[in-house]
């Protein structure tokens, strides 16, 4: 009694794994409209790029990803905050150390002659706000060419067709040598 229940909610199953639902045709029939109409475009990566080149975040608004453009600006924003801030920093710095050289009072020297900073330090200040203005640099230059790949790579990736219609159709095939001694597999085929 139970194998033939097995059987029957195997064969059940087997049945229903092929059934489809109706397709609608209008949808299909936009889409070539859409594609025949021009809607894409060979040349909107190319635009988008040199639209982020020109003005960071405006390849970004031509995708119509406006929430991204802050997200562009921000980060380019606080490389170039940082560029600015450590270089005054090091001008500071650097400005003392030379006073100090010629042997006048610089800004960190008190007026009784003693000394807040030292030269050492200020020649270890030197070199770390250097670092930190040159790496300010290089990440403010690797994020505005990272931003123009981004609007790039979205204009291409806005052209394929994502629609919903990816299916799995899961197959059972039976071994044709050994009919003795079936053996049971699974194969998945999926297609786009």
């Amino acid at each position: 009694m139970s194998f033939t229940k097995h059987i029957f909610v195997f064969c059940f199953l087997c049945c229903s794994l092929f059934a489809n639902a109706q397709i609608d045709t209008t949808a299909i029939k936009i889409k070539e409209l859409s594609i025949q109409e021009g809607i894409y475009n060979p040349l909107s990566p190319s635009k988008a790029a040199f639209y982020s080149a020109v003005f960071p975040g405006g390849g970004q608004i031509y995708n119509k990803k406006y929430w991204k453009a802050p997200l562009v600006w921000a980060a380019i924003g606080t490389a170039t905050y940082f560029y600015i801030d450590n270089g005054n920093e090091y001008d500071r710095y650097r400005t003392a150390f030379k006073l100090r050289a010629q042997g006048l009072q610089d800004e960190f020297t008190r007026d009784d002659g003693s000394l807040i900073l030292s030269t050492a330090s200020l020649e270890s200040a030197q070199t770390t706000l250097r670092k930190n203005r040159d790496l300010s640099l290089l990440t403010g230059i690797l994020l505005y060419v990272l931003q123009i790949v981004e609007a790039s790579v979205n204009a291409h990736l806005l052209q394929f067709n994502t629609d919903d219609n990816l299916s799995i159709r899961p197959t059972f095939q039976p071994d044709k040598m050994l009919v003795e001694a079936p053996k049971v597999g699974l194969s998945l085929k999926y297609s786009f």
